[in-house]
């Protein structure tokens, strides 16, 4: 004989304590995907920082003494430093942005190597 309970026939004790129960059961559940989530994150920043030292380490013991620069790195879709002689930071920034909306290219796109004012004598 297997005892079924209808929800006519479940008290309100009965019914608390399943609801109760389902509770539990769904942040037990939740908690071992969050702790999973957690240790495979781990897991993968470590090999990514393995990663990033063995080619650290390669690039060091292949490049003389007297040649090793440090360099920062550079964001994502960036080109590099650009050289600027006289200009301030914000004019050379409206002159790549004038100057890929004028190519109707993205700005992450294009290369600056230097930006120069030219100054005339005429006034």
């Amino acid at each position: 004989m297997t005892m079924i309970f209808p929800a006519e026939k479940m008290s309100i004790a009965d019914a608390g304590i399943t609801a109760i129960f389902g509770y539990i059961v769904v942040f037990a559940g939740l908690l071992i995907l969050m702790v999973l989530l957690y240790v495979m994150a781990a897991i993968f920043k470590s090999k990514a920082n393995k990663a990033a030292k063995n080619v650290q380490v390669e690039s060091n013991s292949n490049a003389p003494a007297a040649v090793k620069a440090v360099s920062a790195p550079t964001a994502p879709g960036s080109a590099g430093h650009i050289k600027l002689f006289d200009v301030p930071d914000k004019e050379a920034a409206m002159v790549m942005a004038v100057i890929a909306y004028n190519m109707q290219r993205p700005l992450n796109e294009l290369h600056f190597i230097s930006i120069k004012e030219v100054k005339s004598d005429e006034v």
